[in-house]
């Protein structure tokens, strides 16, 4: 009790506190993207409780994480070179998810653009899932994302309760947003088609980070902002000529 009062009274644990609830906030968004969108997948009825699983999930996961602190930074450990290139269990899983979503994404992309898909490799004649196989793969890139939540905050501070208060407040902010963005995403067909679009960049990202080559996480979210900003004057420029087609009928 008397080492949290002193973590409390200093500024620099403060500072790293809110250093680190912003950046788990930023990279919870990957994972809110891709729980929504999977989500929206399953019938009206099922697709709240979907998110909300998810999520829960995501916490469980990265609090059990952080339970397992020495664990996790044995994962950045090598364990073995191929053509030059050092692999940890990190890199392989990173590599492994993102994967995973390049798969994913590039299925809903192809089942998007195609209205009468004929059977093939990436299955996209069912429209739909079932809610089990949807908490499957929203477990598998859980996973992937609070390894990388949880090093993340781990190199950013050495401070457990630190940690542990940013975590939830992320995912308390993942909760408060999962709802309103899919309600929005579905709402929004070009918004999906947008979102399956960061799915893919954030896939390759991770298969990048897997292989050594550190991407910095600004450059993806600033790319990630400036694709919405302009959709989102696409969606403004189409109303107003909903308007004026309106008005002149």
């Amino acid at each position: 009790m008397e080492s949290l009062i002193i973590l409390a009274a200093s500024p620099a644990v403060w500072a790293a506190l809110v250093a680190v609830i912003a950046m788990e906030v930023v990279l919870g968004i990957d994972n809110l993207i891709f729980i929504a969108i999977l989500s929206n997948k399953l019938p009206a009825h099922e697709r709240a409780k979907a998110r909300r699983l998810g999520i829960g999930l995501a916490v469980v996961l990265r609090l059990a994480l952080l339970a397992s602190v020495s664990w996790i930074v044995g994962l950045t450990e090598p364990i073995f070179t191929l053509f030059g290139q050092v692999f940890s269990w990190r890199d392989l899983i990173l590599i492994a998810g993102g994967l995973f979503l390049v798969w994913k994404a590039t299925k809903e992309i192809h089942h998007n653009v195609d209205p009468d898909p004929e059977p093939d490799m990436f299955d996209t004649a069912k429209g739909s899932i079932g809610f089990n196989a949807a908490i499957g793969q929203i477990l598998v890139l859980d996973l992937v994302f609070s390894i990388d939540s949880i090093i993340t905050a781990v190199g950013m501070t050495e401070h457990l309760p630190v940690m542990i208060v940013a975590v939830l407040v992320a995912v308390v902010a993942m909760l408060v947003a999962a709802d309103p963005l899919a309600n929005f995403i579905h709402a929004n067909p070009t918004i999906v088609m947008l979102a399956l679009g960061f799915l893919l960049m954030i896939g390759m990202t991770l298969i990048a980070e897997g292989f050594g080559a550190h991407i910095p996480k600004g450059y993806v979210y600033s790319a990630m902002a400036f694709s919405v900003l302009v959709e989102g004057l696409n969606m403004f420029a189409r109303r107003a000529r909903q308007k004026r087609s309106g008005s002149k009928s």
